[in-house]
């Protein structure tokens, strides 16, 4: 009788505490509120323009203009990316655009279509 008595004091005790823990792990999650987090990236992409000096142009995009400066080549390298500023660098929409430059005289110093997929920045060599 005495044996039977610990097996079931044992199993009373595990079962005890099997129920203190799923009654603790319900009240923790319980006192919680549900949050929706939702991220990604924006559905836009940048392009700049480098000269042989920093010097302003106006871009053409798809007939809007954009007053912008140019990047000094010597501080550009493909491996370094420079700081993006509003003076520098133009957000647009990504997709097919017809770009127009011209230098600070007026005269135009480039004109192709180009790809730009999104959050992709377009760096330009002139």
């Amino acid at each position: 009788m005495g044996i039977m008595y610990l097996i079931n004091n044992n199993v009373m005790k595990k079962s005890v505490f099997v129920i203190l823990l799923g009654v603790i792990a319900w009240a923790m999650t319980a006192c919680g509120g549900v949050y929706s987090v939702s991220g990604g990236k924006p559905d836009q992409c940048e392009i700049s323009f480098v000269t042989m000096k920093a010097q302003p142009i106006t871009v053409n995009i798809d007939e809007t203009d954009y007053q912008v400066s140019t990047v000094k080549q010597k501080t550009y390298r493909r491996d370094r990316e420079f700081k993006k500023k509003a003076l520098n660098t133009i957000v647009i929409k990504p997709g097919q655009h017809k770009v127009i430059v011209y230098d600070e005289t007026g005269n135009k110093i480039y004109e192709h279509i180009v790809f730009i997929s999104a959050n992709e920045h377009k760096v330009i060599q002139l």
